[in-house]
């Protein structure tokens, strides 16, 4: 379905609501045209009734293509501020609002999804380094810089936290941290087990780091 299509789709179904978010937004422009020239013109006034007008079917694309809320505010805040800072790429005569703002949708939840496979792989990649053995192991530090930034790591809990920064920051195989802290193996391979899947879910974007 091409992105005015959908937009269309999501004004018949919405019709009530868009009419109150315009009304919300009387003191600034009130048709979509009218929108568009002035957020063009660098009104904020505007895009904020773009915002009101427009933010939940960005959201519930976006929710619906990620399937995580937290990720579709996310990209909802990354598309408006596209919005702001790329107004002038705005062309009436080549579709709707509504519809640049999907197209706009569409790239960002595009980029949401690959960085988290690069996430995924990354993550993947710090728990292979956890299972290697003793003999022959080497620990590129280039992989542990994408991998792991101390500011997500100081937020897991204690013990999480100290096994994996023995094993990412003093390269200590799991059988080595066990016999530093004293806690036993199968105690070890659980606390960095659990520690690596919570930084699947905190770790920032590529461009955030």
């Amino acid at each position: 379905m091409s992105a005015d299509a959908t937009a269309a789709q999501w004004s018949a179904g919405s019709a009530g609501s868009a009419g109150s978010a315009g009304s919300a937004g009387s003191a600034g422009p009130g048709t979509d045209a009218d929108l568009a020239r002035a957020v063009v013109e660098g009104d904020e006034t505007a895009l904020a009734a773009v915002y009101r007008r427009w933010s939940p079917l960005v959201h519930t694309l976006a929710r619906r293509s990620l399937g995580d809320t937290r990720e579709a505010e996310d990209v909802t805040q990354q598309v408006f501020l596209a919005v702001w800072r790329g107004g002038r790429g705005f062309r009436p005569d080549r579709g709707t609002l509504a519809g640049w703002l999907v197209g706009i949708t569409r790239r960002k939840i595009a980029d949401a999804l690959s960085a988290r496979t690069r996430r995924t792989e990354l993550v993947g990649a710090a728990g292979a380094l956890l299972a290697l053995s003793d003999e022959g192991r080497s620990r590129p530090e280039a992989v542990l810089d994408r991998v792991l930034v101390r500011h997500e790591l100081s937020k897991l809990p204690p013990a999480q936290r100290e096994v994996l920064h023995l094993a990412f920051y003093e390269d200590l195989t799991q059988t080595q941290i066990a016999r530093r802290t004293g806690w036993p193996l199968g105690t070890v391979k659980s606390h960095a087990r659990r520690g690596l899947h919570q930084l699947r879910h905190c770790l920032p974007s590529p461009a955030e780091v």
